[in-house]
């Protein structure tokens, strides 16, 4: 009889420590098996051999037929537990899929793999040219390109020259949604080598992509999420984050890992490039890269061939001035102007609004009652084409009233347009137009990912959304760009707020103008002179960045410091701020080099019925935080390197 260290795939085993299970055979580390925990037959992975307890112990139930996971797969794990600290049930999570089985291990067949194909590729630029010359092995790479510029180009030849070598590569989206046009960029080079691979799949198509990367002999390009950082590819070169300023990167569940920095100890392991890739840089990515003098490349200049003379046209709206808005509340007539000759061109125009629904205020305009949610204490949102209210933290919902609740009176205001009541006002002003509306509302059949080819193709005229559609997108129609509200999360009581701002409208803008069609832009605000709406009308992200990095310091804010956000929910607002005093006292006591902030109510005081209150921990140095973590009382929770503090 032989024992093994086996890490179970439960989010009930909540231990940090490797269970020791028994087995007649011989099983190499990074097996994986199905064993009993707690009268539940769960997936692990065998970690190592294990010396005879002395403890009775359970036999390991089915032995996979399977090559074993890669050990760099293993030895990152291990790191992840001690940087992200999380139960180890849930860590494994990470590393296999759910509900594989020895009925449901059927092999997927390998397809005929061609050369890859580089022949109706545009021509490199210099730009591109000396980026590849820079880009070296192995190595960190900031690559800072305007939209446009043709960072993709750029990461297909630098996957070439890794499948070439014999090598996988891993690329990653902040979106399902772009994972289409990404996906389809690079088949038209690699063909069948690319796997796609991300949870809006069916369970069996992912299952059957993941178990073709575990069993490939061949390199492959994996496009996904986030979580295709744990993909068990053998032989790994590769790791590209696109669009790698996003928060998407930030995984808010335990672990709560930035996919960044996973990316940068995963390529410390096989030896690998990372490149991180932006038109607007996070400013702490940024910020590190100039401080370890690692290379930032820089892209700024449009890529395609025969590209479009003349700039953006920009015009801005002030929302103040309403005789702007004769004929829509929320278009201006700049806007409709440019959607009338957008339609009779021919070409598409793209609506943002960082706002899902139809109205975000619901009130009464006799008595001011005001629809909140019973259990978040937060404004309801609602949605015509349901005539529902819905709370976006917690999914409550309720049928609209037809009069108010608390006065009975039938004045009920409906304020604060969301993308339905866009879609409606737009297919009001324009009857003739086909129009698709994309947010996280869409069912599965209307999401962008499937929609993708049809407008790409202009089968929909006018594309509305919320930030699904600020970013990455390459739509050779797409002619005329309309922001409805530039001012959405300016003002949010945030440190990360400017910056947000920044990147949002710098991406959205980069939708248009991209060298296909002469761009056009309508920029809707109340503030239209503030400084972050001029930086990104103009593109001057080193103007941004040396004002944003100096705040930073100044007030001590990532990269400057490490931070963590301590939350404690409680049944009445006393006991939640009772529990975050006696907190703070203690580890103003603990001697630990950190600096609390607090205790003030969250930015979202109530939810799911309960109050939140929040302390805010600083430190220099990282170790610190995770002293505070492990001697946390079990009723808070916490979140490590969180982007924002709402």
């Amino acid at each position: 009889m032989q024992f093994y260290y086996v890490w179970v795939r439960s989010s009930r085993y909540h231990g940090q420590d490797a269970l020791t299970y028994q087995s007649e055979a011989a099983l190499p580390t990074g097996s994986m098996v199905v064993v009993e925990l707690q009268k539940e037959q769960v997936m692990g992975v065998v970690t190592g051999p294990a010396p005879r307890p002395r403890f009775k112990t359970k036999p390991i139930t089915t032995i996979f037929d399977l090559p074993p996971l890669p050990t760099h797969l293993l030895k990152l794990v291990v790191w992840l537990q001690a940087y992200y600290p999380a139960p180890l049930g849930v860590l494994t999570q990470q590393l296999l899929p759910a509900g594989l089985s020895a009925k449901q291990l059927l092999l997927p067949e390998q397809p005929d793999l061609t050369a890859p194909s580089t022949t109706d590729l545009p021509p490199l630029t210099e730009q591109q040219t000396a980026a590849l010359v820079a880009m070296k092995a192995t190595g960190s790479y900031v690559v800072h390109g305007t939209t446009g510029s043709g960072k993709t180009r750029l990461y297909i030849e630098l996957a070439l020259r890794i499948i070439t070598s014999g090598k996988s590569a891993i690329i990653l989206t902040p979106e399902i949604s772009l994972t289409s046009q990404l996906a389809s960029n690079f088949r038209a080079v690699f063909g069948s080598r690319v796997v796609v691979l991300h949870s809006g799949q069916a369970p069996t198509e992912r299952r059957q992509a993941w178990l073709r990367c575990l069993v490939s002999s061949e390199p492959l390009v994996i496009i996904g999420p986030r979580s295709a950082l744990f993909t068990p590819v053998e032989r790994l070169g590769l790791v590209i984050l696109d669009e790698s300023h996003e928060a998407a990167y930030k995984q808010e569940q335990a672990p709560q890992y930035q996919a960044g920095r996973v990316a940068a100890y995963l390529a410390s392991l096989t030896r690998s490039t990372v490149v991180l890739g932006s038109a607007t840089p996070s400013v702490s990515d940024y910020y590190l890269a100039t401080q370890k003098q690692r290379p930032i490349i820089e892209l700024n200049q449009l890529a395609r061939e025969g590209q479009i003379a003349a700039a953006t046209e920009i015009v801005i709206v002030d929302m103040k001035e309403r005789d702007q808005f004769p004929r829509s509340n929320h278009l201006s007539l700049p806007m409709i102007t440019a959607i009338q000759g957008a339609l009779k061109r021919g070409e598409q125009s793209l609506l943002y609004l960082n706002r899902r629904g139809t109205a975000r205020l619901i009130m009464c305009e006799n008595c001011g009652w005001q629809a909140t949610c019973p259990h978040c204490d937060l404004p309801l949102t609602y949605h015509g084409d349901r005539f529902e209210l819905r709370c976006h933290s917690c999914e409550y919902h309720a049928k609209a009233p037809i009069s108010c609740p608390e006065c009975k009176h039938p004045s009920i205001l409906f304020k604060t347009a969301g993308t339905k009541a866009i879609v409606e006002e737009v297919t009001r002003l324009f009857p003739q137009a086909k129009v698709a509306r994309f947010d996280t509302d869409n069912l599965k059949a209307d999401r962008f990912e499937t929609q993708y080819e049809a407008v790409r193709g202009g089968e929909v005229d006018i594309l509305v959304g919320t930030q699904l559609l600020a970013k990455g997108l390459d739509l050779p129609k797409l002619s005329v760009l309309g922001i409805l509200l530039a001012d959405t999360s300016l003002y949010m009581p945030d440190f990360s707020a400017g910056e947000r701002t920044f990147q949002l409208l710098t991406q959205v803008l980069g939708r248009v103008g991209r060298g296909h069609v002469a761009g056009r832009a309508i920029i809707q605000t109340y503030h239209p002179d503030h400084p972050i709406i001029r930086m990104a009308i103009d593109n001057d992200y080193q103007q941004f960045y040396e004002t944003e990095i100096s705040g930073r310091q100044r007030f001590l804010f990532p990269p400057f410091c490490f931070l963590l956000k301590l939350s404690a929910r409680r049944a009445t607002v006393k006991s939640a701020e009772g529990a975050a005093n006696k907190l703070k006292d203690t580890l103003q006591r603990s001697g630990l080099k950190i600096r609390v902030e607090g205790p003030a109510p969250c930015f979202y005081e109530k939810f799911q019925g309960k109050f939140q209150w929040q302390l805010i921990i600083k430190a220099t140095e990282r170790s610190e935080l995770l002293k505070v973590i492990a001697g946390l009382p079990a009723n808070w929770s916490y979140d490590i390197d969180p982007l924002d503090l709402l």
